[in-house]
């Protein structure tokens, strides 16, 4: 059995299995997320969040797959009965971009199911999360990364309903700059504002919130916004404090099986020291608080 303090992961995204009483945990490969190499994508099972099983391979690419590196931010979304990995990859000379595999369980083998990102092809793009509206239309929202536009973004793109391909443009949901605590950054020669990994959560009240995370103060962020409208097209509202400023990021939210709201995490953010870290969420009518 491991302990969360074993696993080396960035990004780790849970999957509860009611049916198996199982946590399924996702996540970047700890030792490959900065590397010119990848090797795909694991998976751990847990009962109680605290002692796990693995890592099992759940995605190996396939002869002739188009990227090489950068396999980060695993996502395994139910969606019409299969099961959708959404994940971000890269190779040289090729912009980074989210490609969809699917399964027919949460172990996989997943499979690409598009020649390709359905992100835009001429951006660089990461974080691609499922997000499906009152109409039950399927969407991708991801960011548009900093390194190419600067003051990063926050994109919403309408999916056929098979998730194979994008049917409308891009809309821009917000620029990471809009957040009253989001510091600029200085990397590599280049500075600018940092969106990564959104995470839609509908509140009881009926209200949709999004937490996304940037850098404040020097360390990984987490932060909120609001949808106006209720909808994914918002307008959205930063909540003007973040959620969470202690060198920790790239959350989700998921309920145990008792009904427990709860926030996943990578901390500390430095390489390679990230762990994921699982901390009790509560609403608090508009938005959410560390319980």
């Amino acid at each position: 059995m491991l302990k969360n303090t074993d696993i080396h992961i960035r990004d780790p995204f849970v999957l509860p299995i009611m049916a198996e009483k199982q946590y399924y945990l996702y996540g970047t490969n700890g030792p490959e997320c900065w590397t010119n190499s990848a090797s795909g994508f694991d998976y751990y099972i847990s009962p109680d969040l605290q002692r796990w099983e693995g890592p099992f391979p759940a995605f190996r690419p396939p002869t002739g797959f188009w990227a090489d590196r950068n396999f980060w931010a695993p996502e395994v979304h139910v969606y019409r009965g299969r099961y959708y990995l959404f994940a971000s990859f890269k190779a040289e000379g090729v912009r980074r971009g989210t490609q969809i595999l699917a399964a027919d369980n949460p172990q996989g083998p997943f499979l690409p199911i598009s020649d390709g990102p359905v992100t835009p092809h001429d951006w660089e793009c990461l974080d691609g999360t499922l997000f499906v509206d009152a109409q039950g239309h399927p969407w991708i929202v991801f960011c548009h990364e900093w390194v190419q536009v600067g003051d990063g973004e926050i994109c919403a793109l309408r999916l056929s309903d098979d998730l194979k391909s994008a049917i409308e443009p891009p809309r821009l949901l917000f620029h990471a700059s809009e957040a009253p605590w989001a510091q600029e950054i200085h990397s590599k020669d280049r500075k600018g504002y940092v969106t990564d990994g959104p995470s839609l959560h509908r509140l009881a009240s009926g209200e949709l919130i999004m937490l996304w995370s940037s850098f404040s103060m020097g360390s990984y962020t987490v932060g909120v916004a609001r949808s106006a409208s209720g909808e994914i097209l918002g307008p959205w509202q930063q909540v003007p404090e973040p959620l969470y400023a202690g060198d920790g990021g790239h959350c989700m939210v998921f309920r145990s099986f008792d009904g427990q709201l709860w926030l996943a995490f990578h901390r500390p953010n430095q390489t390679p020291d990230e762990r994921p870290q699982f901390v009790r969420l509560r609403e608090n009518g508009s938005s959410v608080e560390i319980a």
